[in-house]
């Protein structure tokens, strides 16, 4: 592709990633230290980047996937088959492990459809390090399966009634969360929500990053969980930025790992047992998403598709009145759809669609138009402001 081509592909596009605000007469330097620093993963000749003027007399510097690159290995914007198609790794190997999602982190930002706006280039190395150790906390965290529970290491924890669970002082933030998440650390199971597990997870990736690199504000994130939780609404308007939307979904296939995401259940009445309105999950990579449930059994898209469908039919109303999920029925449903590619393809052609409106149950599917991923911490363009309480 000559350089005309190039220009006119990448002005067409929206996604990518972008560095804002970029001196005029820094713009080279800027993109010629991203693909120097790109050699690490072998993609340094995989981008094309453009020089937008800019009023201020600043510049954006777009960078994409090459055009040959993004149909490689993102057809359509999919990036659930990235693991594999950019190569195999070690998996016995951990240091890899962690080299090969940040492989694929860097390839999904710049194939994305979604422009991702950074202020610099350690900026953005600090987003892709904070999306690997969410992928890689994900990958390691179990819960016991009691969806009403609430339940944290007594040793690291205590609960109030308007705060929530709280850190005890001079218990480390990090180790209390991986206390609370990854079995390994204490030897049993807790009992709380994937949503909450999900904050759990999102909140360990980025004090692990400011352990190594702001570590002011670590501090103050430690200080705040001694005296207050930050949880649900409020959680995602601290610590969250949302990309996507109804009017301008984002695809069905694509998705970053580190990205936090909601499965809608399409089935109204057993949408209405605690818990099985739909399912919060994190993208972990390699085309798998968490199941904090049965660590050992992540999903993929289809698989999970197939468990939601399916809860319309483990959905009973017990003796007291309530309606409650019969997880036997549905693991038992599940499993004779595998097995039945003709079921298999009507379940997935139903449940593949994007999701209805809120409130709405008509012919959506389980996808959701929107992800989630954490607002940047880096030590010079920090947009995470902690709350007063």
């Amino acid at each position: 592709m000559n350089c005309s081509t190039a220009w006119l592909a990448l002005q067409t596009l929206e996604g990518g990633i972008e560095f804002t605000l970029t001196p005029a007469d820094q713009a080279d330097r800027l993109a010629a230290q991203l693909s120097a620093d790109l050699r690490e993963w072998g993609l340094q000749s995989a981008i094309q980047t453009l020089h937008q003027p800019l009023e201020d007399g600043t510049v954006a510097l777009v960078a994409r996937l090459q055009r040959e690159f993004q149909q490689n290995h993102m057809p359509g914007f999919n990036s659930l088959n990235l693991c594999t198609s950019l190569g195999p790794i070690n998996q016995d190997d951990h240091a890899n492990e962690a080299w090969a999602l940040e492989r694929e982190i860097w390839v999904a930002l710049l194939g994305s459809p979604h422009r991702f706006a950074f202020r610099d280039l350690e900026a953005l190395k600090s987003h892709v390090r904070v999306r690997r150790n969410m992928a890689l906390a994900a990958r390691l965290t179990a819960l016991a399966f009691k969806t009403e529970a609430a339940e944290r290491p007594e040793a690291d924890w205590h609960y109030e009634e308007d705060p929530g669970f709280i850190l005890k002082p001079g218990r480390p933030l990090i180790q209390a969360l991986i206390a609370a998440t990854q079995p390994e650390a204490t030897g049993k199971l807790y009992d709380f929500s994937c949503y909450r597990a999900t904050e759990y997870v999102i909140l360990l990736g980025i004090a692990q990053e400011l352990q190594a690199h702001h570590p002011a504000l670590l501090a103050e994130l430690q200080q705040l969980n001694e005296r207050h939780a930050v949880r649900s609404g409020q959680f995602h308007e601290v610590f969250l930025v949302e990309y996507g939307s109804m009017e301008a979904p984002l695809p069905a296939r694509f998705y970053v790992p580190g990205d936090r995401l909601w499965f809608r259940n399409p089935d109204e009445r057993s949408a209405d047992v605690t818990g099985y309105e739909g399912s919060w999950v994190m993208y972990m990579g390699g085309g798998l998403f968490s199941n904090f449930w049965k660590r050992d059994a992540p999903f993929t898209l289809e698989s999970k598709a197939i468990e939601i469908f399916h809860w319309k039919d483990g959905v009973y109303t017990d003796a007291q009145g309530e309606l409650q999920m019969n997880e036997t029925v549905v693991e038992r449903l599940v499993a004779q759809t595998q097995a039945d590619p003709e079921a298999r393809a009507r379940v997935l052609e139903r449940m593949m669609r994007m999701r209805d409106p809120k409130g709405v149950y008509a012919e959506g599917g389980c996808i959701d138009t929107t992800r989630e991923y954490p607002k940047n911490v880096s030590r010079e363009h920090c947009e995470l402001v902690l709350p007063a309480f």
